[in-house]
């Protein structure tokens, strides 16, 4: 059994959503064909819910992390609102972190959850440098400080809505 986590960017444009689809699945082939794959996310919008969608297709199961009690209620736009909720459905299981309130620590918690469950890390990543603010990159460092190997995926033609 291979457990993958991940951690990507929500922003991604229309036409980018194709292309890392197509890169995650080639990504996670290989552990698909070892045997039992299992995807760890926070199924945000944009890539956690493409990764997540992507390990389901392949036979994998679904590990989902949801940084807080409110997140659902508060912070899940109503257009990813049926995907989130469908992914939650599929999910194996799913973990709700004791946060009263979706905010920057409970990302951050999160985040620190979906490495702490995983053997390697899945980053769909432009490799723009950490904010700070707990993003991609600040959440590609910790793991790979932590030893945790890193899979960076950015397909030539992605790109960001900012």
């Amino acid at each position: 059994m291979t457990t993958l986590a991940v951690t990507g960017h929500m922003d991604l444009t229309k036409d980018s959503v194709p292309l890392v689809r197509d890169a995650l699945r080639e990504t996670l082939k290989p552990y698909a064909a070892e045997g039992s794959l299992v995807g760890v996310s926070c199924i945000a919008k944009g890539s956690d819910s493409i990764f997540a969608e992507v390990v389901l297709d392949l036979g994998g199961s679904l590990v989902a992390v949801i940084p807080s009690k409110d997140y659902r209620q508060n912070k899940v736009k109503p257009d990813h609102a049926a995907t989130f909720d469908r992914l939650i459905d599929a999910a194996d299981k799913v973990l709700v972190l004791d946060n009263e309130t979706a905010n920057r620590a409970a990302y951050e918690d999160a985040n620190r959850a979906i490495l702490q469950r995983a053997e390697r890390l899945v980053a769909v990543w432009n490799g723009e440098p950490p904010s700070g603010k707990g993003g991609t990159a600040d959440t590609v460092l910790e793991a790979r400080a932590a030893g945790l190997p890193v899979d960076v995926v950015w397909p030539q033609g992605a790109a960001r809505t900012d």
